[in-house]
């Protein structure tokens, strides 16, 4: 059950707030700068590559590195495939991880290491095989640890990962946290925007750490639950089950990285589809048991003893203008035709990076008020 009272109580959001999700949202512009900082400083803004990569290869563990690969294969479009190397292994702990370069990994091809550890054995084998592969090997991960050492072995270029003073006292930073993306992905922004694969100079990845300072100003816990947009969205989808639609290249990425955190960090199920084909896809969804409209008043449910039954809640994200095509206004009529209530987001106007920060810091803040209020 959610605690409504709890998300317009900020004392007791700090209190609830043991692995510091809310000041890592609300330090997601600072992390940025820093890693740009840190990416300034191990040389990427001074590299000048010979061209392209043929294909750019990502391996990591967890949420971080599966958004940093899908948000970078959507800016970096049909230029290069972008391709998330999946691990292997009997647990998900570091030490039973284990990623594989493709038979075609060769000298033209870029392997990206993201790590918010850095201990994994199988990342620094991973760097030493693509070295002799003769892959260009660039990683982020934090600083002083062995894959540190395992990139200078393979020649490679290390970056430090942005980190706050208190996360280095934690023995595992969960890879949806806020900030933990931002920091892992900053670099790689760098890096790929001097490789031609995407663009995003110094000064548009400032737009985006201001953008974010802004979405933290709107959505912090000091914000009334009616006018703050994330705090209403955690409120809205108390008790129901996420049926999160996209619309646009970069809300795509949005909203899979929005239901990654829902199941990470309040421990709460989402499906996700993107506009159009998502009507086809959850159609039957919204008119099933889980439709807004099934048993809408069972009079033999005990009102004390038994929770309310989970239904659909449509979440609408979008970064395209209303005057654009689109198919939100099928989205709402099929929504309401189920009486499925229906919440949407779209950015502010801006660049493609800033519209997609804004989509992201919204619905991690969300993500966090559902899991404090709901003692996750």
């Amino acid at each position: 059950m959610l605690d409504e009272s709890l998300l317009d109580t900020p004392e007791a959001l700090s209190e609830a707030d043991r692995r510091g999700l809310l000041r890592g949202a609300a330090e997601a512009g600072a992390r940025v700068r820093t890693a740009a900082r840190h990416a300034a400083e191990a040389g990427v803004n001074d590299l000048k590559p010979d061209g392209r990569p043929r294909a750019v290869l990502i391996a990591g563990p967890g949420a971080a590195a599966i958004c940093a690969a899908d948000l970078l294969g959507t800016l970096a479009g049909p230029g290069s495939p972008v391709i998330r190397l999946a691990p292997t292994g009997v647990a998900p702990a570091a030490g039973a991880l284990r990623w594989e370069l493709p038979g075609w990994a060769g000298s033209v091809d870029l392997l990206l290491i993201t790590t918010p550890d850095g201990t994994e054995p199988g990342l620094s084998l991973l760097a030493d095989a693509a070295y002799r592969r003769g892959c260009t090997v660039v990683a982020v991960a934090p600083a002083r640890t062995p894959l540190t050492e395992a990139v200078e072995g393979a020649h490679g270029l290390f970056v430090p990962m942005a980190t706050a003073p208190y996360e280095q006292d934690e023995q595992e930073i969960a890879a949806s946290a806020p900030g933990v993306l931002w920091a892992l992905l900053t670099p790689l922004l760098a890096l790929l925007d001097r490789t031609g694969l995407v663009t995003a100079p110094p000064e548009a990845v400032e737009k985006i750490a201001d953008r974010l300072d802004h979405i933290a100003e709107r959505c912090g816990p000091a914000i009334a639950t009616y006018s703050n947009p994330a705090k209403t969205l955690a409120a809205e989808l108390a008790d129901a089950l996420p049926v999160v639609w996209t619309e646009g290249v970069s809300a795509g990425p949005a909203g899979r990285r929005f239901a990654a955190a829902l199941a990470e960090l309040s421990g709460r199920p989402a499906v996700v589809a993107e506009l159009p084909e998502a009507l086809a896809a959850h159609s039957a969804l919204l008119a099933g048991p889980l439709a807004a409209s099934a048993d809408p008043d069972d009079f033999f449910r005990d009102r004390v003893e038994e929770a309310p039954a989970l239904h659909a809640r449509v979440v609408l994200l979008r970064d395209r203008p209303i005057e654009g095509l689109t198919a939100a206004p099928a989205a709402r009529d099929l929504a309401l035709s189920h009486d499925t209530p229906i919440s949407e987001l779209e950015p502010e106007p801006g660049g493609e990076l800033e519209t997609l920060a804004e989509l992201i810091a919204i619905t991690d803040f969300a993500a966090v008020y559902l899991a404090l209020a709901s003692g996750a």
